[in-house]
């Protein structure tokens, strides 16, 4: 064939996508397992793809339905494309035309008077699946996990029309356990995964990493599968070497109704007012081995005030200021570390108000006699009447006196108080004065908190 048409039939296969009602029928004689066609992408060219088991057991090849019987033939190329396409032997019965003793992992081209159509037959004799061990490969990195699996199933190549070299995936799959991060219920859950892959190579590449132990059970490929001769093997155990990590901060003594608290959480970070008590939580994945919470006085984390080596940490914030939180997780050699999230805690200003009047006639309303506060970490509060006898004495300022004594309600009148206190910031405070109570229609006595 002239250079002129190889490369005329080069251009027209590049516009193989035939119209719907152009379709022939291809099949394989003599081969014993199914043929396995798959749909190529258009830009290659090619119609379909089609894997024998084994070329030798075919003795021809029939295509059927052709139009053009005295405008028909068969052209063959190799990995160099369909400029290089050498024409192949074919007899013509009727419709049907045949080609004998074909030849596997070649490209046929099929011209049909104006009809064109190209297929890429794979012989998968020496290209079987096979697997003899699966391990971890030796050296492994902090955001994947390497497996090595030793054993057959390199890349099937077909190629385009154009010479272009691709790839027919053999669907290898790789079966394993993992831990995923479960935000309802807080908590890691253990998830079975499958991976799949082209073809073997050195090592199988996993992301994300392994995050608890487990066994690797590879199986394949498709083709032998659909033969029903699939390979399938499990490992030994694998150690995880992924590290992940989930943290939770919980502000332990916050009360959301308490009023006489004056500064409460914004919402963008943690805190308000003083001592502020937290339980921080860290959740960790298998291989984290060293713990650590830090708290520092910048979100960089460049000036660390405090490190505590544990995996949960309850700590009362005392001082005013802003403080940034944090949980880093390492595994046994310290090579992969993850970070948690950084939890910003505003601590504010101390100050002390103290009203000077209240009813506690239960109607629910100004009941209570409470100081209003902020910061506070050291509280003192005394209740004396007239003469100078203690009636109540409470250290805790989000509390207060309900107006009683020995769990009867006093009369209305003057009394005073002595407080005594000291704020984040370290300002002290020593207040004393006095509380009326007012007139209030008597409802009945109830017990309730008071001493001496």
């Amino acid at each position: 064939m002239k250079n002129k048409e190889f490369i005329f039939l080069m251009i027209l296969a590049a516009f193989l996508s035939a119209t719907e009602s152009y379709a022939l029928d291809i099949e394989f004689s003599g081969s014993r397992h199914t043929v396995i066609k798959d749909k190529p992408e258009a830009s290659t060219g090619l119609n379909d793809v089609f894997t024998i088991y084994d070329i030798k057991e075919v003795s021809f090849i029939s295509i059927g339905n052709i139009i053009a019987p005295s405008d028909f033939r068969v052209l063959i190329y190799s990995n160099l494309g369909g400029g290089y396409a050498i024409e192949q032997p074919v007899s013509i019965t009727g419709t049907t035309a045949f080609i004998h003793n074909p030849k596997g992992d070649m490209g046929y081209i099929v011209e049909d008077g104006d009809n064109r159509y190209c297929f890429w037959v794979v012989d998968y004799a020496g290209k079987h699946f096979d697997i003899s061990s699966i391990e971890a490969y030796p050296e492994q990195d902090c955001d994947m996990t390497k497996i090595t699996v030793i054993g057959s199933g390199d890349q099937i190549r077909y190629y385009s029309v154009s010479g272009r070299q691709c790839t027919l995936s053999r669907n290898i799959e790789l079966s394993y356990n993992t831990l995923e991060w479960d935000n309802e219920n807080n908590s890691y859950s253990l998830v079975e995964k499958t991976a799949g892959f082209e073809y073997l190579q050195t090592p199988l590449t996993l992301r994300p990493p392994f995050y608890c132990n487990t066994t690797v059970t590879v199986s394949g490929d498709r083709f032998l599968k659909t033969w029903g001769l699939g390979k399938t093997l499990e490992s030994s155990i694998i150690e995880a070497n992924g590290i992940d990590v989930n943290t939770e901060a919980v502000q332990t003594n916050l009360a959301p109704d308490d009023a006489s608290n004056m500064i409460k959480s914004d919402g963008t970070m943690l805190g308000g007012s003083a001592p502020a008590d937290f339980t921080f939580y860290a959740y960790v994945t298998d291989a984290v081995l060293h713990n650590e919470w830090q708290i520092a006085d910048d979100p960089e984390f460049e000036y660390v005030r405090y490190r505590f080596n544990e995996r949960d940490l309850t700590y009362t914030f005392d001082q005013e200021g802003k403080f940034y939180v944090r949980f880093i997780g390492s595994n046994a050699d310290g090579s992969c570390e993850a970070t948690g999230e950084t939890y910003e805690i505003g601590i504010g200003a101390s100050d002390l108000r103290i009203p000077n009047v209240f009813s506690p006639d239960g109607d629910g309303v100004n009941d209570t006699w409470k100081v209003g506060y902020r910061s506070l970490v050291e509280f003192k509060c005394w209740i004396f009447d007239r003469n100078g006898h203690q009636l109540f004495y409470f250290d805790r300022p989000e509390l207060g006196w309900d107006g009683k004594h020995h769990g009867k309600t006093v009369s209305p009148g003057v009394y005073y108080y002595v407080i005594e206190a000291k704020g984040a910031d370290g300002k002290k405070y020593k207040k004393g004065g006095d509380i009326n109570i007012l007139r209030y229609r008597k409802i009945g006595n109830s017990s309730g908190a008071s001493g001496e």
